[in-house]
């Protein structure tokens, strides 16, 4: 059976919906408390990302990024109000430190390096959820992270050129989501003993 891109790239949206839809029911009900600077950035990243891919031709598989740009921008603005309040210096260096690297983005203007300067800024833009993971392992959504993991397979194989350029980024999210997941369990087995 052979499944179209345009399927694929649906099957990447759905389960962002799904995703993110599980995500707020827990930050409204006060399960999950997210952190605004993570969110900022990832929105940032995500709207740069889809960029990039609409750029190198990637069809349906940029269509999930394109949602995360905009739900992601949605999770910042609620994570102002309902997030964690306890920013530390750590996490305001690894906010400039992605910032500046964004700008060093923005200069160098070439799309193969923006793309993987993109991918290593935003494994700096998990730092603030990270850290605060590590002490409060249960104020994130495990779910969510696996189900992006699970999306970002759906997004490689819904894009329609393959290139640098548009399978970077998802690759790497398959992987920084999936670690991500593997600390949240880690440190919930630890607590629980």
């Amino acid at each position: 059976m052979h499944l179209s891109k345009e399927l694929l790239g649906g099957i990447g949206v759905g389960l962002t919906l799904i995703g993110y839809a599980f995500y707020f029911h827990d930050i409204f009900f006060g399960r999950t408390k997210p952190h605004a600077f993570s969110w900022f950035l990832w929105a940032l990243l995500a709207a740069i990302g889809f960029a990039a891919q609409v750029t190198g031709q990637a069809g349906p598989g940029a269509w999930a990024i394109g949602l995360d740009a905009v739900v992601c921008s949605i999770m910042f603005v609620l994570a102002l109000f309902k997030g964690e309040k306890g920013y530390v210096l750590s996490d305001w260096i690894a906010l400039f430190a992605t910032l500046a690297a964004i700008l060093l983005w923005r200069i160098t203007g070439t799309p193969v390096l923006s793309v993987i300067l993109i991918v290593i800024i935003d494994a700096f833009a998990f730092y603030p959820t990270v850290r605060k993971s590590v002490q409060k392992p249960y104020e994130e959504a495990a779910s969510l992270y696996a189900l992006c993991s699970l999306k970002f397979v759906f997004v490689l194989l819904a894009l329609e050129h393959y290139s640098l350029i548009t399978a970077l980024y998802p690759f790497c999210l398959i992987f920084m989501n999936a670690g991500f997941v593997a600390l949240l369990m880690v440190r919930r087995t630890r607590m629980a003993h």
